[in-house]
Order: C-alpha cells, then structure tokens, then sequence
C-alpha cells in the first residue's frame, strides 16, 4: 500500500482523535516521601501523554488538596512546556478537590471545570508543625542543638517557639503567597478580578462559586467535556504514572523498614489526613 491508498483509507474510515488522561490524586509532596504526587513519579506518565498518536488534547485530572509548592510548579511547568513544544491544549478537571497547590497545578489547563460541590482555590500559604519541647521534658530527654550560623535552626520542634523564628517563617510564606498570586494572575487573565486580593485570601470555593468569580471555566467532567468538543467517538487513553512493584508489601508494617522510616511514614500519614480533613475527605 502505498501512501496515496493510505490517504485515501484516512478519508473514507477516519480513525478518532485521542485524549490522553493524568490523573494527580493524593498530597503534592516530594518523591522520598511515599504515596505523594511529584514530578519524580509523575514525569514519565506526562512525556507518555504528549507522545499519544492522533493527539487532539492532554486532559488533566486533579484531586489534591495541596501540599509542596515546588512539587506543584514543577509538575505545572512540565505539562506548559510539552504543550508549547506540541501545540496541543491542555484541559484541566477538578473532582473532589483542587485547592492551595492542587489549583496551582490544575492551572497547567488552558481551561478548568468542575463538578458544582468540587472544592476548589484556598489560594495561600500554610505551614503547620508541633511542639514537642513539653514532652520530651516530661520524659527526661535533654534537646542538643549546635550549628554555625544564628539563622541555621528555623521552629525546632523540640525547642519552645521562638517569635524571631516564626517572623522568618512568616516572611518565607509571604514570598510564597505572592508567587502564587502572580502566577494565578498569568494563567486566569481576563477571567478574574486580579485586583480582588479577597480571591487570595486561602478561602475555598465550591465550583459553582468558582465559576463566579472566574478561577474555573464551567462545569463538567472529562468524559463529557471531551465528547462535547471532539465527538462521541473520541478516545480517553489513561497514561497511569509509575507503580512500585509488589505495592500490597508497601503497605505492610515494618517490611524491610528501620524503626526511623515508620515512624517518617506515620508522620506523613498524619500530615496527609490532615490537609484532606480540611476539606472534609
């Protein structure tokens, strides 16, 4: 066959155009902390999406409610810059939620939707910890802390809150909330009041009031969206992003661990229920 038969097949039994599908459920937090989304784990599966034949665009689907701004960014930029290098748009879906650096990532979208109830926006910068100072002493244990430079210890949590700490802290956090800002501003031009500082003051927002105020385009989900745009027969393919081999072991306590490692596993445990049951999940 040659390519003149191949055009003409083309022409009389046209193949459908094909979406590839991320899915990014779970914390944004760095690959060494297990279970997180991150560019590490997520890198291959956004290549393998934009390398899709007949591509027609990537959907994105996002269900987090935040975690590492760096994590986020770089996921962001990743998607931006093989949508640049292939043309291709990007549409981004919220489910249950899409909030802090979920909605930094769901910005990857040339547009967003969403169900009516998604949680959508909390625009800001949080930082949470405890303090264990009390405890340690109530158990005999003496902190030792040494370090060249005043500045090198940040809110130890084994040493009573320091108010010059939590000053530096504050001031790293309003960097971050000011990129957050001017990026949310890039991406939703023209679609929100970037004068309206109420938009990044960390409310959530449900979809429907999403819509309102410009940080989501409409409501729907993949399937239909998809459908709507490029026809009843076009194809979602899932690009899945990268699984452990034998996870059901993962998730047995204390195989092939040190004590150190459960004990990091549980804190990032606690820390990732934390974030979802803001939402209420």
């Amino acid at each position: 066959m040659n390519i003149r038969d191949y055009l003409n097949l083309e022409r009389l039994w046209p193949r459908p155009p094909v979406v590839s599908v991320l899915r990014f459920e779970g914390v944004i937090m760095p690959r060494s902390r297990r279970g997180g989304i991150s560019l590490a784990s997520h890198a291959a599966a956004i290549e393998k999406a934009f390398r899709a034949s007949r591509l027609a665009a990537v959907a994105i689907v996002v269900n987090s409610p935040g975690g590492s701004p760096v994590q986020s960014a770089l996921l962001y930029r990743r998607i931006r810059q093989l949508a640049e290098e292939k043309g291709v748009p990007v549409i981004a879906f919220a489910e249950d939620v899409a909030a802090s650096g979920g909605y930094w990532l769901a910005l990857a979208g040339d547009e967003i939707f969403s169900e009516e109830t998604s949680l959508l926006g909390s625009i800001g910068v949080i930082s949470a910890g405890f303090g264990l100072y009390q405890l340690i002493g109530r158990l005999g244990i003496e902190r030792r802390l040494h370090t060249a430079g005043a500045r090198k210890s940040l809110l130890d949590p084994f040493l009573p809150e320091d108010a010059s700490d939590v000053e530096r802290l504050r001031a790293l956090q309003h960097d971050i909330h000011r990129s957050f800002k001017e990026h949310v501003r890039a991406r939703r031009a023209g679609k929100i009041d970037g004068d309206d500082e109420s938009l990044f003051a960390g409310d959530v927002l449900t979809g429907r009031m999403a819509v309102d105020r410009g940080l989501v385009d409409g409501i729907g989900e993949v399937r239909a969206v998809m459908r709507a745009r490029y026809g009843d027969k076009v194809r979602l393919r899932p690009v899945p992003a990268e699984r452990r081999r034998w996870p059901f072991l993962s998730r047995l306590p204390f195989v092939r661990r040190e004590a150190g490692s459960v004990i990091a596993e549980f804190a990032d445990w606690v820390e990732a229920r934390l974030l979802w049951a803001r939402f209420g999940l």
